[in-house]
């Protein structure tokens, strides 16, 4: 009988750690590739935050649902079959059992050089120690928030640009063609450049310590 991939989680206890601005040193294999901008990426002590496999939910249409929830519904689902063709991605129906989790709710404003700034969508990071099937794993917790008040092609922009930085990519690219650039053009990005691609691929390919570990950090 095959395991299951996304197993509840328990004993859920958050990590006081923060991403870091800076990338650390590296060479050789772990050299950031000359195509992407993986130089520009956020990390915590534990490595970047990425995980082999991803459990995601997704928040569920309300009863009845309506034209725009549906809507909604089917532009990040599109975005994660996107991903989904790079990393291995699970679709869970129970919160408790998924490390990205997709809200419909429009992120609250934030001040930012002194002025007060709205966004389509956010991402917010929480590491954690838990146990999965009885087996303690250190994990990164994604809450994404995509704002329903979007056109359809903006709310799968959005929501794809906001799973990159769940599935490791915190931080932005400067070029406008990338589906994690900071300011993207006149036409919404709807699926990872080549450049996304090559920088998920050299994140992923890097170790770190998140996943199933013997014991907690003292």
């Amino acid at each position: 009988m095959q395991a299951d991939p996304c197993p509840p989680a328990a004993e859920i206890r958050p990590l006081e750690d923060n991403l870091q601005r800076q990338l650390p040193s590296v060479s050789g294999s772990d050299a950031v590739p000359a195509l992407g901008y993986g130089q520009r990426l956020a990390t915590t002590n534990f490595g970047f935050p990425s995980l082999k496999h991803w459990c995601v939910w997704i928040d569920p249409e309300p009863a009845p649902a309506d034209r725009w929830s549906r809507r909604w519904r089917l532009g990040v689902e599109s975005a994660l079959q996107r991903w989904s063709a790079l990393v291995p991605i699970t679709r869970v129906t129970d919160s408790n059992r998924a490390q990205i989790r997709i809200h419909r709710q429009r992120p609250s404003r934030r001040r930012l050089n002194g002025r007060w700034r709205a966004s389509n969508g956010r991402s917010t990071l929480q590491l954690v120690l838990l146990t999965r099937a009885g087996i303690q794993h250190r994990e990164p917790f994604v809450d994404i928030l995509v704002s329903p008040e979007l056109r359809a092609e903006v709310l799968e922009a959005t929501a794809l640009h906001e799973l990159g930085h769940a599935l490791g990519l915190w931080g932005h690219s400067d070029d406008p063609l990338d589906s994690l650039a900071v300011h993207q053009g006149a036409k919404p990005v709807l699926q990872p450049s080549t450049r996304d691609q090559t920088t998920l691929q050299w994140v992923r390919s890097l170790s770190n310590r998140f996943g199933p570990i013997s014991e907690p950090d003292q």
